[in-house]
């Protein structure tokens, strides 16, 4: 399965690039750079030092390297949009979505509510 906006919450994030946008308390917003390794509740963000953000609570933007060049930029549901003059996808997501074992995550096959 291809990584696309639409599919981002079942995929690996290690190694993406991503920022918080909002977060529960204030400290975390702004903090941006690679996701070095994702645990259950938590992502570890490379910001010149490894930071740990929690999911819960924090809303995220994930960049997406567009790799089909004749398709130009991947766009899709909860894509925040492109940047002046940046070819990849960014896209938002609700780190609520994301909780849960990285493992068990990209297992699934969908948001069904019947695990």
């Amino acid at each position: 399965m291809a990584l696309t906006p639409e599919t981002i919450a079942r995929h690996e994030l290690n190694g993406l690039c991503v920022r918080v946008v909002s977060a529960d308390s204030p400290d975390y917003v702004g903090i941006g750079g690679r996701v070095v390794s994702e645990s259950e509740k938590t992502l570890s963000i490379r910001d010149g030092r490894d930071k740990r953000v929690p999911k819960s609570g924090t809303t995220f933007e994930f960049r997406l390297d567009a790799t089909d060049e004749a398709a130009g930029p991947r766009k899709g549901a909860g894509t925040a949009g492109e940047h002046d003059r940046d070819p990849a996808a960014y896209v938002t997501v609700d780190g609520d979505r994301l909780l849960s074992r990285p493992a068990r995550r990209t297992e699934t096959t969908g948001d069904s509510p019947w695990r």
